[in-house]
C-alpha cells in the first residue's frame, strides 16, 4: 500500500514570507496551521487584556507587551511558531538591538490565549505544554463563554479564580492584579 507523500516541513522564515491571505497562521513542528479570523467577543476580551497589561507594564517599565498575530519561535528543527492573543516579554530579555522585525526568537514570559468556540481542549493543552517547554513562565487560558481564566504556572499547576477574584501576574508581572470580571464585556 502506498503511503501518501508528506509535504516538506516549513520553517519560521518561510512562514514569515507567506503572503497575507486573510487567515491567521501558526507553525507546529513544521506544519502550517490555518485559523479563521477571531469573532467579536474574542477580540473585545483580547483587547481588554492587552490594554490592562500594556498600561501596567509601561507604567512599571517591566518590558513589552505584544498583540495577537505576533509570532514567537518556540522550537527549531522542526519549527514551531505560535501567536498568542496577548504576550509579555520581560525587560531583562529584550535584545540590545531592540524589538526584532522577524518573529520573537524565543517564548514569551506570559502567553495569553483567548478561547474561540471551535478551540479543542486537546489543542489548548498542547499549546500550554509547548509554551512551558519553550520557557514561558505563565500562561492564561481565557474562556469568554464560561467567563473564566485558567492561570497556569506550569502545565500541571493551574488556578481558576472566580469572576470576583483577582487574577495575579505572580512573579512574571510583579504587583499586577485585576478582577477576572474586568476581562469580559458586561
Amino acid at each position: 500500500m502506498a503511503v501518501p507523500a508528506r509535504r516538506p516541513l516549513m520553517t519560521a522564515e518561510q512562514l514569515f514570507e507567506l503572503p497575507d491571505d486573510g487567515y491567521r497562521s501558526e507553525l507546529v513542528e513544521g506544519e502550517l496551521i490555518r485559523m479563521t479570523p477571531a469573532g467579536g467577543t474574542h477580540g473585545v476580551v483580547a483587547m481588554r487584556i492587552g490594554v490592562l497589561l500594556s498600561e501596567y507594564v509601561e507604567a512599571h517599565r517591566l518590558g513589552v507587551c505584544f498583540a495577537a498575530e505576533t509570532g514567537f519561535i518556540l522550537q527549531r528543527d522542526p519549527d514551531t511558531v505560535r501567536a498568542p492573543d496577548v504576550a509579555f516579554v520581560a525587560a531583562a530579555r529584550m535584545p540590545s538591538t531592540g524589538i526584532p522585525t522577524f518573529y520573537w526568537p524565543s517564548a514569551p514570559d506570559l502567553a495569553v490565549e483567548v478561547l474561540s468556540p471551535w478551540d479543542r481542549p486537546a489543542e489548548v493543552r498542547r499549546k500550554v505544554e509547548e509554551y512551558f517547554a519553550a520557557g514561558t513562565r505563565l500562561v492564561w487560558i481565557v474562556d469568554p463563554a464560561a467567563r473564566t481564566v485558567h492561570a497556569h504556572r506550569s502545565p500541571h499547576d493551574v488556578q481558576v479564580p472566580r469572576e470576583d477574584d483577582e487574577l495575579s501576574g505572580d512573579d512574571v508581572l510583579p504587583g499586577f492584579r485585576c478582577r477576572v470580571k474586568q476581562l469580559f464585556p458586561q
